[in-house]
């Protein structure tokens, strides 16, 4: 009888001693947040915004919080949660700037603070397979409106650029209130980030290959490109994108500035 009782008490210290592992009321409690993320960059689309950043390691890592704002320095508003190093904004609307940051959190709800990278999107319209036709022969729809969404004669106050086929030459052209510049060969309209600063084309047209992307700076102080898909004897096909902000030389939006040191407000 002794034993058995020694051995049935034994056994109820084992499920103690479990039970102690399983929870601990005095066990400390983490309140150590997570590192701030690295490495954030955001790639600015049509009426939407692509955040990346780079993985935190915690092994308690829960998930990131992302922030957005008017300027870099402002309040930041909590505008979604992701388990993963990215997130897409649909509510970016086109035509305005948005600066995003982004925290990590983990189990015990410890959020880090704000990402520090300087990180904005301007979102801009874009459009795919647009056809313009030779000015020649077909004039009334050889010009394009970038402002307009629209085809229009070559001659027409609003077109930004009109197509041409020279005696079997194909060219871009311009007007003398616009200039344009053939970026080179690329794989998308997305690889031209910027326009440029300078090199503008001194005889107001560009030899129109395909494959090749053009930043055209309109007589509005906007900027735009096209990526040329085809070309025919008639036709060119082209997917296009412009900047709704004038003066803004973001077409692309891929970026990643450097490290600030002001204080930023957060909203949560």
């Amino acid at each position: 009888m002794k034993a058995k009782i020694i051995i049935t008490l034994s056994i109820i210290s084992i499920f103690l001693l479990q039970a102690c592992d399983i929870y601990d009321p005095y066990k400390e409690v983490d309140y150590t947040p997570p590192a701030i993320p690295t490495g954030v960059v955001v790639k600015n689309g049509d009426g939407r915004a692509d955040i990346f950043w780079n993985n935190n390691r915690e092994s308690d890592l829960a998930g990131y919080n992302i922030y957005v704002s008017d300027s870099y320095d402002g309040r930041y508003e909590l505008i979604g949660s992701s388990e993963y190093n990215n997130f897409t904004d649909y509510d970016a609307a086109n035509g305005l700037t948005y600066y995003y940051a982004v925290t990590a959190y983990d189990f015990n709800g410890n959020e880090s603070e704000l990402s520090v990278n300087v990180v904005y999107a301007t979102p801009r319209p874009e459009g795919f397979n647009q056809a313009i036709f030779d000015f020649r022969q077909f004039p009334n729809n050889s010009g394009y409106s970038f402002a307009n969404y629209s085809v229009f004669p070559y001659d027409d106050v609003n077109t930004d650029f009109f197509f041409e086929n020279y005696q079997g030459t194909f060219y871009l052209d311009v007007w003398d209130d616009t200039d344009i510049q053939d970026m080179g060969l690329t794989n998308s309209i997305y690889d031209i980030e910027y326009a440029p600063n300078s090199g503008w084309s001194d005889t107001k047209d560009a030899l129109a290959v395909v494959g090749h992307t053009y930043v055209i700076w309109t007589w509005n102080n906007h900027f735009a490109k096209i990526r040329i898909s085809q070309i025919t004897t008639e036709r060119v096909v082209f997917d296009w994108a412009y900047q709704l902000v004038e003066g803004e030389i973001q077409l692309k939006g891929l970026n990643s500035g450097g490290r600030k040191t002001l204080k930023r407000s957060t909203v949560r």
